[in-house]
């Protein structure tokens, strides 16, 4: 068999990267569940190599630990990790709006509306659509630093959604809220969109603490602090 050219193997260990965190962050990988390095392989098709690299890459950004003699641990998320995501989403995202409402299309806002006023059929697709209009706004705020920053909060923040297993009554309630903003944007009332984004991250992450605070989630943070973060909302 040839050898593959560098480009090639650049490109595999690229797509076998990007396939595993997709599935980790899309919870195919549930949290705190144990893979097998050989299994992987079996199921991506792959020799080992491209899997053990991918694996490095992923447990370097805290997605997962390499247990000796155990194999590899999906990181849990912990009541830390949800008050953090929604302080930084509380904090920056209102910010970003600001800076990205000139540059959003209006063909793609009004795209986002039409895609929100269709019924729920799938809940993943659900949280893929919340996740792509927020990315979408944010990817437009002109400022590197920020995209980055976000992008690496959404990836655990659809965990948090995910393992929340929300129901379809409250998906319904977001989509208000997404259409809410989304309309607000296309009538240039910016200030407004912006405070109608908070209220909307603090009506997420209520539900969020609500529900990992009745699972009592690993790390658990003390009642004191589940109560302060109720109330700032």
């Amino acid at each position: 068999m040839p050898e593959q050219s560098t480009e090639t193997r650049k490109g595999l260990k690229e797509r076998t990267y990007r396939t595993l965190k997709e599935r980790l962050v899309d919870c195919v990988y549930a949290p705190g569940s144990i893979l097998n390095e050989a299994q992987l392989a079996a199921d991506l098709g792959l020799s080992r190599t491209p899997i053990r690299e991918a694996i490095s890459r992923l447990e370097l950004e805290g997605f997962v630990k390499t247990l000796p003699k155990k194999g590899i641990y999906v990181t849990e998320l912990t009541f830390q990790d949800v008050i953090q995501v929604f302080q930084t989403r509380l904090e920056i995202e209102p910010v970003a709006l600001r800076l990205a409402a000139w540059h959003l299309p209006k063909d793609e806002l009004s795209a986002f509306a039409q895609k929100f006023q269709q019924p729920v059929v799938d809940i993943q697709n659900s949280f893929r659509l919340d996740t792509a209009m927020h990315l979408f706004i944010i990817e437009h705020c002109g400022n590197r630093y920020i995209i980055d920053m976000m992008r690496r909060v959404f990836e655990d923040n659809t965990r948090i959604i995910i393992s929340s297993k929300q129901n379809q009554i409250q998906i319904h309630d977001a989509k208000q809220e997404h259409l809410d903003i989304l309309d607000l944007l296309y009538r240039d009332q910016y200030e407004e969109a912006a405070a109608r984004m908070r209220s909307h991250i603090e009506s997420c992450r209520k539900a969020a603490l609500d529900y990992f605070c009745s699972v009592r989630m690993p790390d658990p943070a003390p009642d004191s602090v589940y109560k302060r973060e109720l109330n700032k909302l």
